[in-house]
């Protein structure tokens, strides 16, 4: 399967809150505290998935904690192209960076 390229879209969304909110430093602040709210939301629904809360039951399904995410995947792409240049580049060396570190089973 092969995987389709979703940084021109991240670039769109870039520039779309270019547009409205500038990128001065509180905006970009913003747009990776974002992230917090974001990773919150996973919990939630995850706790929901779970049923975790007897007051509330089961909340949420599997499919909902994967759309949030994907959230905090888009969340993050575009907090990376609002700091650097070319946020596919340095998300693809890290992410080479983070599998030739992991350990190798013989």
């Amino acid at each position: 399967m092969t995987t389709p390229d979703y940084w021109p879209t991240i670039d769109g969304l870039v520039d779309w809150l270019d547009a409205q909110n500038g990128r001065p430093e509180p905006e970009v602040t913003l747009r990776v505290l974002k992230l917090s709210e974001e990773v919150g939301e996973v919990a939630e629904a995850w706790i929901g998935f779970l049923g975790q809360n007897p007051r509330k039951g089961v909340t949420h399904r599997r499919v909902d904690v994967a759309d949030e995410l994907c959230d905090v995947i888009v969340t993050a792409s575009v907090a990376l192209a609002s700091i650097v240049e070319d946020p596919a580049s340095h998300f693809g060396r890290k992410l080479a960076e983070i599998a030739a570190a992991r350990p190798r089973t013989p």
